[in-house]
């Protein structure tokens, strides 16, 4: 598996990394065993960088994490994330942001017993908390890694203000926001802060939410306790327009030799050295699937392919619904 760097303090993690949202958000989780397992074999594939947080469940994903990745400790790189209002030991939700110094220092003791760990290599902001300054998050965080607590400090959909003021009082080793080529916004403010400064980016939903694999069309019914449901560019005529972008994937990966996930996830890894995809899946095949686009290459003639074609599709539909997208860089 090839290495990547993110940041300047010396982080460096597989190319591809594994989002371990979708292994479970709820308080009882049925396949937890089989997810275990699934976390295990993508370990003995080459991934040493594997995300979570507090949120999921709560608590119960990095619960599961934290046993999942006891054994191979010393092999992984972990990732967790704090800033909601959500009590540290019964995991209540009191609804909304919370970046209070004391209220992350509740978040990473939680966080340290569920993941069975003396440290967190990557420790996110979930979400900017507009009621708590920047640098006192920041400040926070840089006192929990001269504790050891904490290796390096992340951000989470953070705009350009937000991470110039954190990246002032402790330095940003990576940025998480939604990037790929159906969610492209950062490339106009966040990537160029990203240059300019020296910080790493973890794109998530890399493969839209599945959309980019080609599974999904105009006739798919999600379930109801299915997100994307909710989600405007999954509705049935927003799908039926931007079946464009997926039918370019294939129509690469039909010369290349691979499928549109890989297409999507290959484009991605070929947008900058220091980005690591963030990716997500509940089965083997897929798993391997994506940590195979490794070996597809995209030269530049692929890419400026891809680039003038998507150029003429118009995506349809939010990423978010409006509720959630008030959450988003603030």
């Amino acid at each position: 598996m090839e290495k990547r760097k993110l940041g300047a303090g010396g982080l460096e993690v597989s190319a591809l990394s594994l989002g371990c949202m979708g292994y479970g958000q709820t308080r009882e989780i049925a396949d937890r065993a089989e997810m275990i397992v699934l976390i295990r074999q993508a370990v003995e594939r080459g991934v040493d960088f594997f995300d979570t947080a507090e949120i999921y469940g709560p608590f119960t994903n990095e619960a599961m994490v934290g046993e999942a990745l006891e054994p191979l400790r010393h092999e992984v790189k972990i990732a967790t994330k704090f800033g909601w209002n959500i009590d540290p030991e019964t995991g209540e939700n009191f609804g909304g942001v919370n970046s209070r110094p004391k209220q992350i220092r509740r978040a990473v003791e939680g966080s340290l017993r569920r993941l069975r760990t003396s440290h967190i290599d990557l420790l996110y902001q979930h979400r900017v908390d507009p009621d708590v300054p920047m640098e006192d998050v920041a400040g926070t965080v840089k006192d929990l890694i001269h504790e050891g607590k904490v290796r390096h400090f992340g951000l989470s959909e953070a705009g350009p203000e937000s991470i110039r003021r954190a990246h002032s009082e402790q330095a940003v080793t990576a940025l998480q926001s939604e990037y790929s080529l159906w969610t492209r916004e950062p490339e106009q403010e966040v990537i160029p802060v990203l240059d300019e400064l020296g910080i790493g980016f973890v794109p998530f939903s890399p493969l839209g939410k599945g959309f980019l694999t080609g599974s999904i069309d105009s006739n798919t019914q999600f379930a109801g306790n299915d997100f994307r449901a909710q989600i405007p560019r999954f509705a049935p005529e927003a799908i039926k327009a931007n079946q464009a972008l997926v039918d370019l994937l294939k129509a690469i990966g039909g010369r290349k030799g691979a499928s549109p996930a890989q297409i999507a996830l290959a484009w991605l890894l070929g947008q900058k050295p220091y980005l690591v995809p963030l990716f997500g899946t509940r089965k083997l095949h897929r798993l391997e699937e994506n940590l195979d686009s490794i070996h597809v290459t995209l030269d530049d003639s692929d890419l400026q392919e891809i680039e003038s074609a998507s150029a003429e599709i118009r995506i349809v539909g939010a990423r978010y619904p409006d509720s959630m997208l008030k959450m988003v860089g603030i």
